[in-house]
């Protein structure tokens, strides 16, 4: 289970929008449904999301009706604010969406679907673990209107996932790329590189393995060791080595090679696509700010700079429901300073970078010292953006530091 809530302002038990809210009806909107449910919790994973035995109070059976009575919520309460507008993206994430039956996850779009509409073009994605693939499943998913299949991959080598409590078929994979394929859906890999006892070697073998699916974008995520989890205590008690700095930027380097020239072009420090129509249109969203409403436990919404979020635990959030309460457990409005400093973090990580005019004021003149470092690109400077190199990719951390603090 991920860490404690943010802290914030109570929500209103009605989930009620302020009246001085801000609201532009030309801002994408997007929903975001997660789906808290695993077989196996993973030794690196800090998402809000439960096994069976740790569900105590909720059913997942019965998880798909009560997601549905927030979306009744929700659509109430954007109408009334005048925010209600068609779903320009929608994602199902998790945890593992894919165990529950694919026609809750149907059951679940068509609800948002016939609540708030859906925009001409509209990207639906779904994540799924390799074993829950099925050409049955991915023909139901097509079937709802589902778009894109992003395929939780990770690795190619048995140790690797071991390392990270994996316990899919790495065979599965392939057989749930060409499931998905041939239900007429977009394709996309997420892999993890930095594993404990992960070789060079053996993350070159992943990502051969990736590039022969053939599929239309791949993730890649450097192992991030978080708080709380069971890699983090192993790590502590010395179990497994500290994941390896220099290691990962080497691994991300070759990354960014073998992806160029199998004809990806990144587009997000972690991302890459074959084409600007393969991108992914719902994590652009979240990047550059727009609006969307996060349904399900634990889950993150954000309308015209308004945040809020969900209490975390499947029974509690079914317990609001019930109700007729809104699930929300806290709200908050970001000052100005907050949100720039949000927006500079978002927007410098993708490949058209940010405006140097869309920068505090008093850190524009780090731009200059950002290229004679090699971290940001000279000529886009000159025309006004904030591009990152290769180098400042894989040092952003420190080049969103610089143009903030």
């Amino acid at each position: 289970m991920a860490g404690p809530l943010p802290l914030g302002d109570p929500a209103p038990s009605d989930g009620r929008l302020p009246a001085d809210l801000p609201i532009d009806p030309s801002v994408p909107f997007s929903a975001y449904l997660h789906i808290p449910f695993c077989r196996v919790r993973c030794g690196y994973c800090d998402f809000n999301t439960y096994t069976s035995s740790e569900l105590r109070g909720a059913r997942q059976e019965d998880y798909a009706s009560t997601l549905l009575a927030e979306i009744d919520l929700a659509r109430n309460v954007l109408d009334e604010a005048g925010a209600l507008r068609p779903m320009d993206t929608v994602f199902f994430g998790g945890g593992t969406p894919t165990l529950l039956p694919a026609g809750d996850l149907a059951l679940m779009l068509g609800a948002a679907v016939s609540a708030f509409g859906l925009a001409k073009g509209a990207e639906v994605t779904v994540e799924a673990n390799p074993d829950t693939v099925t050409p049955e499943v991915a023909r139901t998913l097509a079937d709802a209107g589902v778009t894109r299949l992003s395929i939780g991959m990770q690795s190619a080598v048995p140790h690797v996932l071991a390392a990270l409590d994996r316990t899919h078929d790495p065979d599965n994979v392939r057989t749930a790329v060409a499931a998905a394929k041939e239900a007429g859906l977009a394709v996309s890999v997420d892999l993890i590189y930095g594993a404990p006892g992960e070789s060079l070697a053996d993350w070159e073998a992943s990502l051969d393995a990736a590039l022969e699916l053939d599929s239309d974008h791949i993730s890649a995520y450097a192992l991030i060791i978080e708080d709380g989890t069971k890699l983090a205590r192993q790590i502590r008690r010395g179990e497994v080595p500290t994941p390896d700095d220099d290691l990962q930027a080497d691994m991300y380097e070759l990354a960014d090679r073998r992806l160029a020239a199998a004809g990806f072009e990144w587009y997000e420090v972690s991302n890459w696509a074959r084409s600007d129509a393969q991108r992914s249109r719902h994590n652009l969203a979240y990047w550059r700010g727009s609006d969307w409403w996060g349904f399900g436990p634990g889950a993150h919404s954000h309308v015209a700079g308004l945040r809020w979020w969900n209490v975390k635990h499947p029974a509690a959030y079914a317990q609001r429901l019930s109700a007729s309460d809104s699930p929300a457990a806290g709200t908050e409005r970001p000052d100005e300073d907050a949100r720039m400093l949000e927006r500079v973090l978002l927007q410098s990580r993708l490949v058209e970078g940010i405006a140097v005019a869309d920068l505090p004021a008093g850190n524009r003149a780090n731009v200059a010292g950002l290229i004679a470092d090699g971290l940001v690109d000279a000529r886009a400077a000159v025309q006004g953006r904030v591009q990152l190199t290769l180098r400042g990719r894989l040092l952003a951390d420190a080049v969103v530091r610089e143009l903030t603090d």
